[in-house]
């Protein structure tokens, strides 16, 4: 084999691999987001379960925490993600990360 062909194939593999990861393993494109800073109630939970706390706003971004049913977050700021529906950035005690907006409510103050 030509020393040309042995060189391709390794380059041509950690491209693929680049493009690849880049795809999995990076976040996702954010569209322009807009404040909301208020109060939210997390709803659509079962009883048993929690709602997943996410680094990036995307299901497959690794969960940094997890909230109960009903408890009450702090919205900062929602996005439109490309092929989804909004994420939003939440806060309640030492937990911060993005969850689904369709598990949360506007809270009754």
């Amino acid at each position: 084999m030509p020393l040309s062909s042995r060189l391709a194939l390794p380059a041509l593999l950690g491209g693929l691999l680049m493009v690849f990861a880049s795809g999995v393993f990076a976040p996702p494109v954010q569209a322009r987001g807009y404040h909301v800073d208020t109060l939210a109630q997390v709803t659509g939970v079962a009883g048993w379960d929690h709602l997943n706390v996410r680094r990036w706003p995307a299901s497959y971004s690794q969960r940094t925490g997890q909230l109960a049913p009903l408890v009450h977050v702090w919205v900062e700021r929602c996005i439109q993600v490309e092929r989804s529906s909004d994420w939003c950035l939440v806060e309640r005690d030492t937990i911060k990360g993005w969850v689904n907006s369709k598990y949360l409510t506007p809270a009754d103050i």
